[in-house]
């Protein structure tokens, strides 16, 4: 019973970091535009 007193503060914080990451993530626009960078890949005339 002792072991949830460890625990539980642990997972919480844990999916309290997980949360505040993703949502910093996606007020910076990260998951704004998801099928250009694979098609960037294919095409050939946009090379450097």
């Amino acid at each position: 019973m002792s072991v949830l007193y460890v625990a539980l503060p642990i997972a919480l914080l844990l999916g309290g970091a997980a949360l505040v990451a993703c949502l910093a993530c996606i007020r910076t626009g990260q998951y704004d535009d998801l099928e250009t960078p694979s098609i960037k890949l294919l095409n050939d005339e946009m090379k450097p």
